[in-house]
C-alpha cells in the first residue's frame, strides 16, 4: 500500500472512532439536556468541536503549518462555552455554578492557548507535526483528536450548562472542586513559567529542568492540568444522576492521554535520546517522580 493509501486508512481509523467514542458519550449523557430543533445541546456541541478543527484543517493544511492549532483548540472552548451558556437558558436562567464552571475553562483557555500560541511562534513549530503536516490527509488525524480532546474535557461543563431545569443550590462539592481546580491551574501556571525562565536563560541552553516544581516531579505542568479537569468535574457530583457520571470521562481520558499517549511518554523518549548519555540526567530521572511528586523529597 502507498503512503496516501496508508495515510487515508489512518485518518479513516481515527476519524471512526472519534465518531464513536463521541456518539456513545452523547447517547449516555444528553437525557437532560435541552433540545434544539429536535436535537440535544449536548450533541451540537460535539459538532461544533470537530467542526471548527475541520474547518481550520483546510488552510492549515493547504500552508503546511501548525501554527494556529493551539490557537484554534483555544477559540474551540470558547465558542463551546458561549453555546452551552445559551443553550441552557432556553430552559432556565444560567446557574451560578453554571457561571463559575465557566468562567474558569475561559481563564484556563485564555491562558494556556495563548502561552501555547506565543511559544510556537517563539521556536517557530511543534515537533510533534513534523511527520504529520506533509501530508494533508495524515494532517487531519491530530484536528480531529483535537476535537475529541476538546469535547471530553468539556463534557462537564457542556453537560451543566446545557440542562434542562433548575440546578440545585452550590454545596460542598462545588466547594471541593473550585478548591481543586485553584491548586492545578496554579500548579500549571508555576510549571510553566518556571520553564520558560528556565529556557530563556542562555546558560541553560541544551539542559534540562530540575528547579522549582520541576524537582518534585518531571511533569509538574501535566499534574496541573489532570487536576483542574478534576476540580470541573466535582462540580458534577451535585447535580448529575445516572449515566451522567459518564462525565467523568473527561479527567480520566486527560489522565490517560498525558500519561501514555502524547505526553509524558513522548517527552520522557526524547529526554533519553538527547541527554539518555548523561549520568546526572539518568539520576534525576531515578529519583524524581514522571507525575506524583513525593512531598518533602527532592532529588
Amino acid at each position: 500500500m502507498d503512503s496516501t493509501g496508508q495515510d487515508l486508512r489512518l485518518t479513516t481509523i481515527v476519524v471512526a472512532i472519534t465518531s464513536v467514542i463521541i456518539f456513545l458519550v452523547v447517547s449516555a449523557v444528553e437525557n437532560n439536556s435541552v433540545i434544539l430543533k429536535g436535537y440535544s445541546a449536548v450533541l451540537y456541541c460535539a459538532v461544533i468541536c470537530i467542526g471548527m478543527q475541520w474547518i481550520a484543517w483546510i488552510p492549515a493544511s493547504i500552508a503546511k503549518t501548525e501554527r494556529f492549532y493551539d490557537l484554534i483548540g483555544g477559540s474551540t472552548y470558547l465558542t463551546v462555552v458561549v453555546f452551552s451558556l445559551w443553550a441552557g437558558s432556553q430552559s432556565e436562567p444560567p446557574s451560578v455554578r453554571e457561571y463559575i464552571i465557566s468562567i474558569l475553562v475561559v481563564i484556563w483557555s485564555l491562558r494556556l492557548s495563548s502561552f501555547l500560541y506565543f511559544r510556537i511562534h517563539r521556536t517557530g513549530k511543534d515537533g510533534r507535526f513534523d511527520e504529520l503536516k506533509t501530508s494533508p490527509i495524515r494532517f487531519l488525524v491530530p484536528w480531529t483528536l483535537q476535537g475529541l480532546w476538546v469535547f471530553l474535557t468539556m463534557i462537564v461543563v457542556i453537560v451543566i450548562n446545557s440542562q434542562s431545569g433548575s440546578a440545585p443550590a452550590l454545596g460542598i462539592w462545588d466547594g471541593i472542586g473550585l478548591s481543586v481546580w485553584i491548586l492545578g491551574f496554579g500548579i500549571e501556571v508555576v510549571a510553566d513559567n518556571q520553564k520558560t525562565a528556565f529556557n530563556k536563560d542562555s546558560s541553560n541552553q541544551g539542559k534540562w529542568i530540575d528547579s522549582g516544581l520541576w524537582s518534585y516531579c518531571r511533569h509538574p505542568n501535566y499534574l496541573g492540568e489532570i487536576l483542574l479537569w478534576t476540580g470541573i468535574a466535582i462540580f458534577g457530583l451535585s447535580c448529575f444522576t445516572g449515566l451522567e457520571m459518564v462525565t467523568w470521562i473527561s479527567p480520566l481520558f486527560i489522565y490517560f492521554l498525558l500519561t501514555k499517549i502524547s505526553g509524558i511518554p513522548i517527552l520522557d523518549r526524547r529526554g533519553l535520546e538527547r541527554w539518555g548519555g548523561d549520568l546526572e540526567y539518568l539520576k534525576y530521572r531515578e529519583n524524581t517522580p514522571a507525575l506524583i511528586p513525593r512531598l518533602g523529597r527532592k532529588s
